[in-house]
């Protein structure tokens, strides 16, 4: 067992305007010879010789009389604590199954851009790679991914995660990827600060009063961040909140509907209030103001924990979380941010394959393994089966000893489905375009959407809704 730091040089993709959404589609004719017929059949054809010493090893040994062939080693892809999670479990499936897990860590940018690469080339992919939900739609119907469908009828375990998450990862094709993790989301917020100004969370139900509290706020301080570079992020979480869908059933584009405006108007408020700073998000310098407070708040996923403890540990107590302010009264304050989960490249060999598939399902599909990467770094499980668990009881230290665990189990069921499609990344450049102008007051909030879906419908040929 062991876990490697990449040294994150990006590799050349090449043929990269060949590609959609994350740069995939079309891809079966490209990735060589690579079968995605039933996985749990030893008679499925398997990668060319070349790509035989993908995922780790060539080297297979058999787990029992009757059980088939294994590779003794496999690398597996993941970044930043996603990947620290990883490694927490793969000593003891090491310990219970033999074999070699050994955890590849890569930022995630170089990551997307180096499996992209070396599924494209059809050689060189690991074993296993992580893969965000909001990339798999482009991704199911390549060919570059292995079905894993028969593999999890096998093992029962299907019906075990929150069904929302399966949607992306399914095609008429299969099944390409097991779920790991969903993103519910929380307002996390620096105790301090707010307690110094008599901010209560307590009494906040809405963004509009949330924007109130913040009023209370000097002018140097502000209540929370609307990050130039991720507008789509806010978008699609309040979006999501309200049951909003960026495509129809029948595949139109829908960004310019009444929910998507009330979601634009909001953040447009929070401009004009004067209450959020706009740091670039991810940079070291969003860091720091979380650090030193002179951003009091943020709205993510409940793997932000983590990521903010990883970071920013010597503020461990000062932080809370609530639930994220609701776009109307009386409105959803259930909603996702992100989410992983692990595929297999279609063109690494039937044993290093089984291999990965046995790790996946010991990390991904047992209670004990995920609530184990939970109580470390935060990662929220989609395996629904954990949800009971007295560790979402459990004292957040990081969170000044509040139980969070709970209030994110309890948001978990309520999170609307979310229609994903190859061009979800078009969606994600027209609203980031468009509402940076909105944010520089060049567009009422109005003219921004519309202008978003309109580009979404030149550059896809879908209708409008």
């Amino acid at each position: 067992m062991k876990i490697v730091m990449a040294n994150n040089d990006r590799s050349p993709v090449g043929r990269r305007r060949v590609l959609k959404g994350v740069g995939l589609a079309g891809l079966a004719g490209l990735a060589g010879c690579a079968g995605t017929g039933d996985p749990g059949s030893s008679t499925q054809t398997t990668a060319s010789d070349d790509s035989m010493d993908s995922g780790g090893s060539t080297d297979t040994e058999t787990t029992a009389a009757s059980g088939p062939a294994m590779a003794d080693s496999i690398e597996v892809w993941g970044w930043d604590v996603a990947a620290k999670s990883l490694d927490l479990v793969d000593e003891p499936y090491e310990d219970a199954n033999g074999g070699d897990v050994s955890i590849n860590q890569i930022g995630r940018a170089d990551l997307k851009d180096k499996f992209k690469s070396t599924v494209l080339s059809g050689s060189g992919a690991p074993a296993a790679s992580m893969m965000e939900s909001v990339d798999a739609a482009s991704w199911v119907n390549t060919g570059g991914l292995r079905d894993i469908s028969a593999w999890l009828e096998e093992s029962g375990i299907k019906g075990e995660f929150v069904e929302g998450k399966w949607g992306p990862l399914e095609s008429d094709a299969g099944t390409f990827a097991l779920p790991w993790d969903i993103g519910p989301v929380g307002t996390f917020y620096r105790r301090d600060v707010l307690d110094e100004y008599d901010i209560d969370v307590d009494s906040v139900e809405t963004w509009d009063q949330y924007i109130e509290e913040g009023q209370k706020l000097p002018d140097d301080q502000y209540l929370l961040n609307l990050p130039s570079n991720d507008y789509d992020g806010l978008w699609r979480m309040m979006y999501r909140q309200i049951g909003g869908q960026p495509f129809t059933s029948n595949g139109d584009v829908n960004i310019h509907s009444d929910k998507s405006l009330q979601v634009a108007r909001i953040l447009n408020r929070i401009r004009d209030s004067g209450v959020a700073n706009d740091v670039a998000s991810w940079s070291s310098s969003w860091f720091t103001a979380f650090g030193e407070g002179t951003t009091a708040s943020l709205t993510a996923g409940a793997w932000m924990e983590g990521t903010l403890k990883a970071e920013l540990g010597d503020t461990s107590g000062s932080w809370g979380v609530f639930k994220p302010p609701a776009v109307e009264s009386g409105g959803s304050r259930a909603t996702n941010w992100g989410g992983s989960n692990i595929t297999i490249p279609a063109q690494i060999s039937e044993e290093t394959a089984r291999r990965a598939w046995d790790y996946m399902a010991f990390a991904l599909g047992r209670p004990e393994n995920q609530l184990t990467m939970y109580r470390e770094f935060g990662i929220f499980p989609a395996l629904e089966t954990t949800y009971d668990s007295e560790a979402y009881d459990e004292p957040h230290e990081f969170l000044d000893g509040q139980p969070a665990g709970r209030l994110f189990a309890d948001i978990a069921p309520e999170i609307n489905p979310y229609r994903y499609t190859v061009d979800t990344p078009e969606v994600t450049k027209a609203i980031n375009t468009h509402f940076r102008d909105m944010m520089a007051g060049d567009k009422t909030p109005k003219e921004a959407v519309d202008a978003a879906a309109q580009q979404v419908a030149d550059r896809t040929d879908r209708d409008l809704a």
